[in-house]
Formats: C-alpha cells, sequence, structure tokens
C-alpha cells in the first residue's frame, strides 16, 4: 500500500482513494472525508433532525447514559452520535478535558465554582454545569498560569 499526500494551496481539495475492494479501512477513510466539511462543524441531532453546530456555539459535550451530547450556549442538548475520544479527534484547542467524560469550551467558561463536597463544578455562560475532576483541574490551572 503507497500513502500520498499533495499539499498544493492552487488546486481545489480532493481524496482519491484506489483499492482492489472495498473494505473497513475504505468505509473509515469514505466517513472521515464526508464529515469534514473543512470547517469546524460538528454533525448534531436534535427533534428536529441533523444540523450542523459550530465548536465556537458549544459549551460543552458531556456523555450521560452512555450517549454524548454537546451543551450549545443557549443549553439545549444535542445528541452527537460519536465517542467522547472521536470528538476529542477533531475538537479545537480551545477545548479542554474537565472530567473523564466531558470537554469544556474554555471561551464558554463563566467560572469555576467551590461544592459543598470539596470539589470544583465548571459554571457556563449559559447556566450548565459540570463537575471538574480533581486531575483535570491540576491542569486547567497550569493552562491559566500561563
Amino acid at each position: 500500500m503507497k500513502f500520498t499526500l499533495v499539499i498544493d494551496k492552487s488546486r481545489e481539495e480532493e481524496v482519491l482513494v484506489t483499492a482492489h475492494a472495498p473494505t473497513k479501512l475504505t468505509a473509515m477513510i469514505e466517513e472521515l472525508v464526508l464529515r469534514h466539511n473543512g470547517a469546524d462543524n460538528l454533525p448534531v441531532y436534535t427533534e428536529d433532525g441533523m444540523k450542523m453546530l459550530p465548536f465556537s456555539t458549544i459549551a460543552c459535550i458531556t456523555v450521560q447514559d452512555g450517549k454524548t451530547y454537546a451543551i450549545d450556549r443557549t443549553g439545549q442538548q444535542c445528541r452527537i452520535r460519536m465517542r467522547l475520544y472521536e470528538v476529542e479527534q477533531l475538537r479545537p484547542d480551545y477545548f479542554i478535558r474537565i472530567n473523564k467524560s466531558a470537554l469544556a469550551n474554555e471561551r464558554q467558561l463563566e467560572r469555576f465554582a467551590a461544592t459543598y463536597s470539596g470539589g470544583v463544578d465548571a459554571v457556563f455562560k449559559c447556566g450548565y454545569r459540570e463537575y471538574v475532576s480533581r486531575r483535570c483541574f491540576a491542569e486547567i490551572k497550569r493552562r491559566f498560569a500561563k
């Protein structure tokens, strides 16, 4: 198998795969190419159907009951049909991990609030709250101290 990547700003972007037969790999490549449209959008599902949600409008991405959800800046939950680690590979740099099952948009964070049990919650501008693990909070403090 050969792999060639040509970066040429003067040409239109295209992905060309030559294979002897369809395989799992070709299906994965096709899904990745079709999912990525060159913009920072994430396909989400609501009661109305599917829509593309820009990462900049997402406050938090979290897993609840084994399903991945995006909470937008209005507080609306939208279902994501990807695992959290798959979303994490697509996310922009301004998303940070705040616990084992959540990513936060640092631009949508309002503050960190202490809880009665001694933990810390991330409070977003939309009003949504999510627990911050101690391990992740230490990394967040290092990140914001720079």
